[in-house]
C-alpha cells in the first residue's frame, strides 16, 4: 500500500469539436480508463468518471443527442453538429448517477502524460 496522498479532483473545462456543447467537470484524471468495447475502440475514447453533481453543461444542452447500445445503460451524448461525444451519462456500480467524460474533449490536457488503465469492456 502506498503512502502517497490520493490525487484530488480538479476542475476542467471541455467541449465538442465545434464548441457548440461545452461543460465543466471536477474529476481526477488518475482514474482514467481506455476501454476496448466496440464504441470506445471506434471513437478512441479515454474516459474519466465523475459523480453527476460534479458535472455541468455550460452551453449547448439543446445540441446534444443520445445513443444507447448493447444493454442500453449508458447514454452516449454527442453534438448534433460535429458528432463528437464529449461525455456519456450512466451510473456508478453503487447506483450513483455519473458522467463518463471523454478526456480527449477536455481543454489543456497533456494526453501523453496520462496513463489510462486498460478496461475490458468487450467482456463486460
Amino acid at each position: 500500500m502506498s503512502d502517497a496522498p490520493a490525487a484530488a479532483a480538479k476542475l476542467h473545462t471541455g467541449a465538442c469539436h465545434c464548441g457548440a456543447v461545452q461543460f465543466e467537470v471536477s474529476l481526477d484524471l488518475a482514474g482514467a480508463i481506455a476501454c476496448n468495447c466496440s464504441i470506445c475502440s471506434a471513437k478512441g475514447l479515454i474516459l474519466a468518471f465523475a459523480p453527476a453533481d460534479a458535472f455541468r453543461i455550460t452551453a449547448g444542452e439543446d445540441r446534444l443527442n443520445e445513443y444507447r447500445f448493447n444493454r442500453h445503460v449508458i447514454g452516449h451524448m454527442f453534438c448534433d453538429t460535429c458528432g463528437v461525444e464529449p461525455f456519456a451519462r450512466g451510473q456508478l456500480p453503487d447506483g450513483t448517477p455519473m458522467a463518463a467524460v471523454n478526456v480527449r474533449a477536455l481543454k489543456e490536457i497533456d494526453l501523453a502524460a496520462l496513463t489510462p488503465a486498460p478496461y475490458d469492456g468487450r467482456a463486460a
